[in-house]
């Protein structure tokens, strides 16, 4: 059983952030193990077993896992859309889901919380089987965390997919300006694009959202103002509504993010043959 409170864990990655989860379990007196590339990870022990690598690493990380602790994986802070991916894989129902808002700007800096002015209370959530140790550990650091079930997790997993999709998408559209530029000077492409986002995840997920979703989005970009923008990662990122768009034209169906679909065709990045 996941105790409420914080643990010795296993921890796969030793980049800045898996690095930073090491300091923080230190601080409180917890030993936990680092597993780095071509390690095996334990399968003796207990507790939470932190994914932090990219997402295309994650299918070795699955396959690498012995079977016994599959169910203590952690998935933490991967951008991208990976629901699908984890379901394909069978880690989904049992393992734990971290959406993370926080920074941290080099290896071994400590974390920058990403709290906004409309929710001071911290965006970074979590859901599933160890998820208040994951709080735990966070608020322990004196960052914040939001454990939420399964459903509210999707909402604002969503949300953060449309933050990534929509910021980058523009930045890049405009030049290769900042994040906190495309919210200062195209705020209402961003409205438009998000809006249609939303929508077309309401229609084709039966995703219920709360009231102010580009609000929220736009408050965050300007807590991380000097990002900047690129398109990584567009097999787990932009072509995820590139999909949606080419299977309802299939079908003969309008597409329903047209705004997105007409600037990323536009732009030299590899959404055909993929």
């Amino acid at each position: 059983m996941a105790s409420s409170g914080d643990c010795a864990c296993t921890i796969i990655g030793a980049g800045r952030i898996g690095t930073a989860l090491k300091e923080m379990g230190k601080a409180s007196g917890f030993d936990d193990v680092v597993v780095r590339r071509g390690e095996k990870i334990p399968a003796e022990g207990s507790g939470p077993i932190y994914v932090t690598t990219r997402n295309d690493d994650l299918k070795g990380v699955i396959s690498a896992c012995p079977p016994s602790r599959k169910g203590d994986l952690v998935f933490y802070g991967q951008n991208g859309y990976i629901e699908d991916f984890l379901k394909e894989e069978k880690v989904f129902d049992d393992s734990t889901k971290v959406l993370v808002y926080m920074a941290v700007a080099k290896l071994g800096d400590k974390p920058t919380d990403g709290i906004t002015d409309l929710n001071p209370e911290g965006l970074t959530a979590a859901t599933g089987k160890w998820a208040e140790q994951v709080a735990a550990r966070l608020r322990g650091s004196g960052l914040t965390c939001n454990v939420l079930n399964e459903d509210e997790f999707r909402a604002c997993m969503f949300e953060k997919h449309m933050w990534i999709c929509t910021f980058m998408l523009l930045g890049v559209h405009h030049g290769g300006i900042t994040v906190g530029e495309v919210e200062s000077k195209h705020k209402e492409d961003v409205f438009k694009m998000v809006e249609e986002m939303k929508k077309c995840l309401e229609v084709e997920r039966g995703i219920k959202f709360k009231d102010g979703v580009p609000e929220r989005l736009c408050a965050y970009a300007r807590s991380v103002a000097h990002f900047p923008t690129a398109l990584k990662e567009f097999s787990w990122r932009n072509k995820f509504w590139l999909d949606i768009t080419r299977a309802r034209q299939g079908k003969g169906a309008e597409d329903l993010t047209p705004f997105h679909t007409k600037l990323l065709l536009k732009l030299p990045v590899p959404h055909d043959g993929v």
